[in-house]
């Protein structure tokens, strides 16, 4: 008997739910199937392995997410964008209930040596966006040099904001402190363009 077919883009957004929540090593694929309306098997014929289904479902949100941050960086004032950046960084790891966290840091802290975690594909997914993302901040950071907003070193600006929001998705599952999260974010805005005068 043939097994139905089943909405592959409903499939990896249950299982990223089940991923982002649970983590790689804490998700299991009868969880996802169950969740989804589908057999176990089915997953298994489509994706292959666990894995392969979590990088897949991976690089479906990592498409999104950049889709919203560009969106982010979009229009305003170099203030204004990187503002509305960080604070949908925020916003990303602070939702659920409970709040799911940060899903690269999440997938970075389970990358292990010599086969035991994700594997290299893994670390390469999670290192593209996190160059992409940081292509993005440069681009915006020349953008606004271009328009006298900014006159310092944009790659390495750049780098110091991308590396800021690894630190906040550190902090977010340390802490769970919201309000210290957006004070660290108003603080590095001003760090890199000059404190603003009210």
């Amino acid at each position: 008997m043939r097994p139905r077919e089943f909405d592959h883009d409903d499939v990896l957004r249950v299982a990223f739910e089940q991923f982002w929540r649970k983590g790689v090593r804490g998700t299991s694929l009868s969880d996802i199937a169950r969740d989804a309306g589908v057999q176990r098997g089915s997953l298994y014929n489509a994706f292959g392995s666990k894995e392969a289904l979590f990088l897949t479902a991976y690089e479906r949100y990592a498409s999104e997410y950049l889709k919203s941050l560009q969106k982010a960086l979009g229009a305003g004032t170099l203030r204004e964008r990187l503002t509305r950046f960080l604070d949908l960084i925020i916003r990303n790891f602070r939702s659920g209930s409970p709040p799911r966290g940060c899903p690269t840091t999440r997938g970075l802290m389970e990358l292990a040596p010599k086969g035991e975690g994700l594997d290299e594909d893994a670390r390469r997914a999670f290192a593209d966006l996190m160059s992409r993302i940081n292509g993005l901040l440069e681009q915006t950071l020349s953008d606004g040099a271009a328009r006298g907003e900014f006159d310092g070193d944009v790659k390495a600006a750049a780098l110091h904001i991308a590396t800021v929001t690894r630190g906040l998705a550190v902090l977010e599952r340390a802490f769970g402190d919201e309000a210290q999260l957006r004070k660290i974010a108003a603080h590095t805005v001003d760090l890199v363009l000059g404190k603003q005068t009210r």
